[in-house]
């Protein structure tokens, strides 16, 4: 009797894995959350430019262009797992109040954007948008502050990590998916059956630029100590802002805390030149103070 119930469980355990690994991006990745979602940057007072980008022969990305006159610099934002640009528009309202233009691009598979989420295709995703400021538009690297949430900082950490940007931003972001799934399914054999990695922490040892970590201590979904351990790697110079609130109630929770934070972060890094005859910012050389 007992053996046939440790067999049971046995092969109830070993179906479970199975079944982890084989649909693990259905863990990952929740583009059908606000596909629809119908807001674009008028809804918030702000003119945009709709933007279509060739990410591969059979990928085209959907974003939005959010000028600035006069703009100190652009903001390159990437959101988190769940959910499309549409849900995304404090963070368009914010850099422009700041002074920044910004480009928000949807990830393959999510909002109109299409093809099927996967580690490397955001990569490629986030290598598209960069060359969409740089190459189509014109922005020096130095114009840029790459910005990410949650899953979205381990996209603008690779990426930075390989650039020269002017900044680096990311709240509420997890030191790698192993480890953070191996704290939520910590019966699992989680590293052993992981085909992600987006290992946040190792981008952000190899990123030069300055660094901004953000993280709430009351964030239900992504601990703490992963903030605390990111801003840990980072080089100098670099700044940690504490949030309130939960994992997607952090930002919004300190909404004007948190626009000064980031405009004290940045203000230290910009200079005006001139750049096709428009003004632009470029980073200014000295150290940073952590806020």
């Amino acid at each position: 009797m007992l053996t046939t119930i440790a067999v049971a469980l046995a092969v109830g355990y070993a179906a479970l894995v199975l079944l982890v690994f084989v649909f693990q991006a259905r863990l990952i990745y929740f583009p059908e959350i606000g596909r629809n979602v119908p807001a674009t940057p008028l809804a918030i007072g702000l003119p945009f430019e709709e933007v279509w980008l060739e990410a591969a022969p059979d990928v085209r990305l959907h974003g939005w262009f959010v000028p600035r006159r006069d703009a100190k610099g652009v903001a390159l934002v990437f959101h988190g797992n769940a959910g499309s640009i549409g849900l995304r528009l404090d963070w368009l309202r914010m850099f422009h109040d700041l002074g920044y233009a910004s480009l928000i691009v949807d990830y393959r598979g999510y909002g109109r954007s299409t093809g099927t989420p996967s580690e490397q295709g955001t990569y490629d995703d986030a290598s598209a948008a960069w060359n969409h400021l740089t190459s189509t538009r014109g922005w020096r690297p130095g114009d840029i502050v790459l910005v990410g949430e949650s899953l979205g900082g381990a996209i603008a950490a690779e990426l930075a990590a390989r650039t020269a940007p002017r900044a680096l931003v990311i709240q509420s972001a997890f030191t790698s998916v192993p480890d953070l799934a191996g704290q939520i399914y910590w019966f699992l054999p989680v590293r052993l059956i992981s085909r992600f990695s987006y290992d946040t922490q190792a981008f952000v040892r190899r990123v030069t630029a300055p660094v901004l970590i953000a993280h709430s201590p009351q964030d239900e979904i992504v601990p703490y100590s992963h903030g605390r351990a990111l801003f840990d790697q980072a080089g100098e110079p670099k700044a940690f802002v504490e949030l309130r609130g939960g994992h997607n109630e952090g930002f919004l929770f300190v909404r004007r805390e948190w626009v000064e934070a980031l405009g004290a972060f940045l203000r230290p890094l910009e200079r005006p030149v001139q750049t096709g005859g428009a003004l632009a910012l470029e980073p200014a050389a000295g150290p940073l103070e952590r806020l």
